[in-house]
């Protein structure tokens, strides 16, 4: 490959870029790929055990945070993305969730036809090298061959049991496989780690792709795309240079940096781009609207008995553990440690879940710090479908400038509801006999906590993004003023561009966005070769008394 021209340039190696590179590399063509970040080697992001550390890093990550959030008290949340190779799959909790099939109904019904979830589906499996590790599931909903390791951890500590046994006890389902036929319930957690490493995107797909010789990764931050007409051509770099594309131009930089390049580029609400002094090449008023998140919150329970990961977490104990990884591969160090969760649906008439848990025997946050208690266990939970909606604008038209991210949360008042909702179920959950023998007190929200005024006031000050932005270059129908993409990822107005990644999504899935995102790159390379998987017919499972019951 001489000079930087190839058949395709990807702006972004993270989850979505990284499989399309691979996908177009297998199928013959010449790809280059722009990053703005560095390598990924060294233990810190390869060790699964460390998550806490990449993400708070600003070598691995942009730094990004939101503007005072008005409903939050005017607290800023941190907004970590990925920069670095493999995107925010290198720097996130490596979780694997593929999201309920009606996730995907409700894409195709609202305008993206042909992302219904027997569309998906196969993308899923053609993704996946599944491992049950023992515990379930069913095989034939799994992918076998595919470039990405899912696995489960060995759900060795005794709370990770009780977990599911209380969730069981309480009346809800059980699930031996959330990702396969039936989401609701408890059941084993997936990650993206295979043999003690970091599953990144871009160790399944970035590195395989590179050594076809067909995709160089290019260093370099994107000003702004540069058009011939209204062709998308390649992009222009800080510093002059040009990349340039003989077919198209693919942005996957994800929900915080898609939508800023493309308003950098001229696509995007007029008023808003004709305010920085920015021409406009496409008025389309959806570019950076739409964005949604899912937050949480952690309800944290003092442990009576000294099985939680506390005991690793003096500098002798995160030292041994690390010490483990590095020369065997295995012990704490080699488990993202969310090896229980659960689905389950807030009320009674809701089709299928609303609320996920992730389970975790350590009271932490998501900055490392832990709490003065010492030995704790928690769940993160929160809702997965609220109503409300934030945006990216720019700050300024200088695109070394981090763009204006308002999530808006809690803007809306059931999300209120739901929280206080959430956290009474958990409740009840920590309070059932499996629990009996490790339970000493509440910490958070704490005992005294109990009227709807006490719990939002928590809420307003503990709750947490799960780090899961997505929506702002919406795809839908090609006539929806609100739609960025069309079906096939190609953005309306222009020619020679798409979009892929969690921008796209019309709306939020179930759980944790990784695996979407990598999906949507999948099946994105493959409307960029004309081409398709036949769709599946399989049908989700769907609780059978969920008109009139809650569990």
């Amino acid at each position: 490959m001489t000079g930087l021209q190839a058949d395709y340039v990807i702006v972004g190696a993270g989850s979505a870029g990284c499989a399309i590179a691979y996908r177009l590399a297998e199928a013959g063509r010449s790809v280059l790929v722009v990053e703005h970040g560095g390598t990924d080697a060294g233990p810190l992001i390869q060790m699964p055990g460390a998550l806490s550390f990449p993400m708070n890093m600003k070598r691995y990550d942009w730094g990004y945070s939101t503007e005072p959030e008005p409903h939050l008290g005017g607290r800023v949340l941190a907004t970590p993305r990925g920069k670095v190779l493999g995107g925010s799959s290198s720097i996130n909790g490596m979780v694997y969730v593929r999201g309920h099939a009606r996730d995907f109904d409700h894409w195709s019904d609202s305008g993206a036809a042909g992302w219904a979830f027997a569309d998906v589906l196969p993308y899923f499996k053609r993704m996946e090298t599944w491992h049950d590790g023992g515990h379930g599931g069913d095989p034939r909903w799994r992918g076998t061959d595919g470039p990405l390791h899912v696995t489960r951890g060995p759900r060795d500590n005794p709370l990770y049991h009780a977990f599911v046994q209380a969730g069981a006890q309480a009346g809800y389902e059980v699930t031996d496989d959330y990702n396969g036929e039936k989401q609701e319930g408890f059941g084993p957690m997936e990650q993206t780690v295979w043999q003690g490493r970091r599953w990144s995107a871009a160790n399944a797909y970035l590195k395989p792709a590179v050594k076809t010789g067909r995709v160089q990764v290019v260093r370099g931050l994107v000003e702004r795309l540069v058009f011939e007409g209204a062709r998308a051509t390649g992009v222009r770099l800080a510093g002059g240079k040009v990349v340039s594309a003989r077919a198209e131009v693919v942005l996957s930089a994800g929900a915080i940096n898609s939508p800023k390049i493309l308003m950098q580029s001229g696509i995007g609400p007029a008023a808003h781009l004709a305010e920085h002094g920015i021409e406009v090449r496409a008025d389309r008023a959806g570019v950076g609207q739409n964005l949604q998140d899912h937050l949480e919150f952690l309800v944290q329970m003092a442990a009576s008995q000294p099985v939680t990961l506390f005991k690793h977490w003096s500098l002798m104990g995160k030292a041994m553990v690390g010490a483990r990884w590095l020369f065997t591969g295995t012990g704490p160090g080699a488990s993202n440690n969310f090896e229980s969760a659960a689905f389950i649906r807030s009320r009674a008439g809701v089709e299928y879940p609303d609320i996920q848990y992730h389970f975790l025997p350590l009271a932490v946050r998501y900055d490392g710090q832990t709490v003065a208690e010492g030995h704790g266990f928690q769940a993160h939970v929160g809702p997965n479908r609220s109503a409300s909606r934030g945006e990216i604008t720019l700050r300024s038209p200088d695109p070394a400038d981090a763009p204006r991210i308002l999530f808006n949360y809690m803007s809306d008042p059931k999300d209120w509801e739901d929280f206080r909702l959430c956290i009474r179920l958990t409740r009840e959950i920590f309070g059932q006999e499996a629990f009996a023998p490790f339970r000493r007190h509440e910490i958070q929200p704490g005992e005294a906590a109990q009227t709807d005024d006490e719990l939002d006031a928590i809420i307003r000050e503990h709750v947490e993004s799960a780090y899961h932005p997505c929506g702002t270059c919406k795809m839908g129908a090609a006539n929806d003023p609100r739609a960025v993409v069309d079906p096939d990822c190609r953005v309306i107005g222009v020619e020679g561009l798409r979009v892929a990644d969690s921008s796209i999504f019309p709306r939020i899935t179930n759980g944790n966005l990784n695996g979407p995102s990598i999906m949507t790159g999948e099946k994105a390379a493959d409307h960029i070769l004309g081409r398709r998987l036949a769709a599946a017919n399989d049908e989700p499972w769907i609780h059978p008394g969920w008109q009139v019951a809650q569990r």
